[in-house]
């Protein structure tokens, strides 16, 4: 009975994940494709420069004390406490930090303009810092959804804010107001979902007994967010907004299909594997289902956006933003990938090994930046391709990691991945060529979907794939 309630609490979260995460980025392609008639890739890219402090601030607020207070199986209330406060505190320090640190990162981009939108744009770390234990009590208690509700509100509303800026002519500060809104309305949602209430106890000490933990989640948060943001950072000084802005719509765009699938595996896979830490033969199983549903959904997914981006982006924001065409078919190959190394991630701070994951993406954050400092000189092309090669393969390191922790072997790991990244491909290659005659974008661009869910979904069905037959099946009866 209980094997039976994880597993329907796992298949529901994963659900409710998809969905939720399905119909934010609808809303966030419909709100996007309104945008980028009305802003510039400088517009884009001037918001691209900030947004690694304000990640960076962010991941120092919140400490790694959600996947910590997860951990935890049955947190107290002193626990939750000890992080409000904690959260809090550093929220608001960071604030006045940055806010006087703002005229030097305007410096180090020569453009004045930064100082008050930096002001502006930091604010959102410092709303998050009321929500963090909100959100952990909800993502411990596999409450996906009304994390669910939580997102699809703050993306409605923040989505029609910034529309109805964009549209008065506030230019970039649309897309600050936007992202300040959605952080905000996130927070309010999660504060009336959560029975949690913080007391006047200002006894920090369980945090700091949490610490250990956290602190090394924490800095693998801001290693890999100097990883994600290294683009920014370079294009931003030695390219110019237009080339960041070029980049940052590109990347938005990939980021927003990823994290659709990426948003099943991170509200349930965590709190589903500590569950079944101590049994080795389950754990490794319930890895290697997730895994492959995984795949079964992530490749056709990012790697048909990649078969579509060029038309894609040119009937969305026109000849002004061709450049990010090309920058996109790229950057979905790394996004087929990212939701796995998302998997493998929490494989390794379910086993209470936040020290593995932390060095893990130390390393590749290294890896990323030398190598990005040192095809600067060749180009922004090769530093793309340099950026999408390094992350994928980077994943044999997760998997050796994964093996020496689970006994998880390479063989396995492959079986359970490979046959979905073949038919894909061969699903995408055919689909090219019965396309490749047609001239008009519109007609292009929906053949192209059609035609390739109709061959993935037909060859998964003849060749028998289980986990797509489980998950029809779970569909229907839900």
């Amino acid at each position: 009975m209980e094997e039976k309630s994880l597993k329907q609490k796992t298949a529901g979260g994963m659900l409710w994940g998809g969905m939720s995460n399905g119909l934010m980025q609808l809303m966030g392609a419909v709100f996007g494709l309104v945008l980028l008639r009305y802003l510039t890739p400088e517009d884009y890219g001037k918001v691209a420069m900030l947004n690694i402090f304000a990640a960076l601030a962010s991941a120092l607020q919140e400490s790694g004390f959600m996947a910590a207070l997860c951990n935890r199986r049955e947190p107290t209330h002193e626990e939750y406490n000890a992080v409000f406060w904690f959260n809090l505190l550093v929220s608001v320090s960071l604030y006045i930090i940055l806010w006087f640190c703002a005229p030097l990162i305007a410096d180090f981009y020569h453009l004045p303009e930064l100082v008050p939108l930096g002001r502006v744009l930091f604010l959102g770390f410092l709303f998050s810092g009321l929500g963090t234990v909100q959100r952990a009590y909800l993502f411990g208690h596999l409450m996906v959804r009304q994390t669910s509700i939580c997102a699809l509100t703050a993306m409605l509303l923040s989505g029609l804010v910034g529309i109805a800026m964009a549209v008065k002519g506030f230019a970039y500060w649309a897309i600050v107001t936007q992202a300040i809104t959605f952080v905000l309305i996130t927070q309010v949602m999660a504060w009336f979902f959560s029975p949690w209430r913080p007391t006047l106890q200002f006894n920090l000490a369980p945090a700091w007994r949490m610490f250990g933990f956290s602190s090394k989640l924490m800095l693998t948060n801001c290693i890999n967010i100097c990883n994600l943001h290294a683009f920014s950072v370079l294009l931003g000084k030695y390219f110019g907004d237009h080339t960041a802005g070029v980049y940052s719509n590109a990347k938005k765009w990939n980021d927003m299909a990823s994290s659709t699938i990426n948003g099943m595996v991170t509200s349930t896979s965590q709190p589903t594997l500590t569950q079944v830490v101590d049994d080795a033969g389950r754990y490794r199983q319930v890895f290697r289902k997730m895994l492959r549903f995984i795949c079964f959904v992530s490749f056709p997914a990012m790697l048909g956006l990649g078969l579509v981006a060029q038309e894609f982006i040119l009937l969305a924001g026109g000849e002004e933003w061709r450049e990010s065409g090309l920058i996109l078919s790229l950057l979905c190959m790394h996004g087929a990938f990212v939701p796995i190394t998302t998997l493998y991630s929490n494989l390794t701070i379910s086993r209470g090994r936040s020290d593995v994951n932390m060095a893990c993406t130390t390393a590749q954050c290294l890896a990323v930046w030398t190598g990005l400092i040192l095809l600067y000189p060749h180009g922004f092309l090769p530093m793309v391709i340099y950026f999408v090669a390094l992350n994928i393969s980077w994943l044999a390191i997760w998997q050796w990691f994964a093996w020496r922790l689970t006994g998880l072997t390479f063989m396995e790991a492959l079986r359970d991945t490979v046959p979905f990244l073949v038919f894909t491909l061969i699903v995408l290659a055919l689909t090219w060529w019965l396309t490749k005659g047609i001239g008009n974008l519109w007609l292009l661009l929906l053949s192209r979907i059609f035609l390739a869910a109709i061959l993935y979904g037909g060859i998964m069905w003849v060749s028998g794939a289980k986990i797509m037959r489980e998950s029809i099946h779970y569909i229907f009866n839900k």
